[in-house]
């Protein structure tokens, strides 16, 4: 991709305003980080941060037959959600693969609001108008939205000074406000592993509701620590540590998927859950300080073979070591298990432990 095809969020000049550095991500020119990484990380896990989240996909899934259409697309049982409420899925091809991870909220009796990754747009909305039927109705209003997500301990006040009179939904619910005659959503879901709410609004009117949750008090966050909170938490990154080669079984989520439905690729999970896996998607922290691991470095049995790679990886603010999650063969999948794991030739002793690294005190 050139960069005259890389994309910007509604919210770009107000990045670049609040001093942002701005990377390509997913297509995308997004702030990676404004006064730094492990500051804006700390931010968030003690008080309140802000993250753009614009670039991410929202479609709107109507009609009477949308529910059962939606259990054949999807992991997770769309049945159990009341009006207001909303899960995490995932949505997968024949072979069990993760196509893409999302959020489904339940806004109406008979219609959908699908949050989906930013990278997989296209593709996403491409797999499921292949399977549309005639009785439901599929729309991508991704252009029509900007998106905020506002995390952390004080999320709640900054809510309370710009909604005074309106509480949160609770937890994984959806809320429609409407503002000086336009629609706002409020989803209290997130990707830290804090008390947060996501919120969305025309994308004409970003900037001003990022200014206004700034100004409540949200400090405005990049993608360095967005990715190094969820990571502290083990929530999977589709493309890294979630891919069409990785079943959900594999990765640990085996909690999303509804195996007395029949989605397409339940067979294969159906059998990995009654065999087991043959491979686990697995948490690994240094045992001593080490250079950051990262996505792709090697990971080996102690002065042995080289089992596996990394999915994803990062120094953790909070813990100040590293942390990283990787697919290992079931046999060294187990928490104690001892590995190496290679930067640049030079191999740092690591070892499997429980999920997650970071546990809230």
């Amino acid at each position: 991709m050139t960069d005259s095809e890389i994309k910007s969020t509604p919210l770009a000049p107000k990045h670049v305003e609040l001093g942002a550095k701005m990377v390509p991500f997913a297509g995308w020119n997004m702030p990676v980080q404004y006064t730094g990484i492990i500051d804006e990380h700390k931010t968030v896990r003690e008080h309140c941060g802000v993250f753009d989240i614009s670039h991410m996909g929202q479609f709107i899934v109507s009609g009477t037959q949308a529910a059962a259409w939606l259990n054949q697309l999807l992991t997770n049982d769309i049945n159990k959600l009341d009006i207001g409420q909303g899960q995490y899925s995932m949505m997968l091809n024949e072979r069990g693969g993760v196509i893409d991870d999302l959020i489904l909220y339940r806004f109406e009796e008979t219609s959908y609001f699908v949050v989906v990754n930013a990278s997989m747009i296209d593709e996403d909305y491409a797999w499921m108008e292949k399977h549309l039927v005639d009785s439901v109705s599929l729309e991508n209003h991704s252009d029509k939205y900007a998106g905020l997500a506002i995390q952390g301990p004080e999320c709640q006040d900054v809510f309370a000074k710009l909604f005074p009179n309106i509480t949160l939904p609770p937890r994984n619910g959806i809320a429609r406000l409407t503002v000086e005659g336009k629609d706002l959503w409020v989803c209290r879901t997130g990707y830290t592993g804090e008390d947060g709410f996501e919120f969305f609004c025309p994308a004409v009117d970003g900037i001003e509701w990022l200014t206004s949750f700034v100004q409540a008090g949200a400090k405005p966050c990049g993608l360095g620590a967005r990715d190094s909170l969820r990571l502290e938490m083990c929530y999977p990154l589709n493309g890294s540590d979630l891919s069409p080669e990785k079943t959900p079984i594999e990765a640990g989520l085996g909690f999303f998927c509804a195996l007395d439905t029949d989605f397409i690729g339940a067979d294969v999970l159906r059998e990995q859950k009654a065999n087991g896996p043959k491979q686990r998607l697995v948490a690994i922290e240094y045992t001593d300080k080490g250079a950051p691991p990262r996505a792709h470095y090697k990971v080996h049995l102690p002065g042995g073979p080289e089992i596996s790679e990394l999915s994803s990886g990062v120094l953790s603010p909070c813990m100040m070591k590293g942390i990283a999650m990787a697919y290992l063969p079931a046999d060294y999948a187990k928490v104690g298990t001892e590995l190496e794991i290679d930067v640049r030739g030079k191999k740092f002793p690591a070892v499997v432990v429980k999920k997650p690294f970071y546990k809230k005190g």
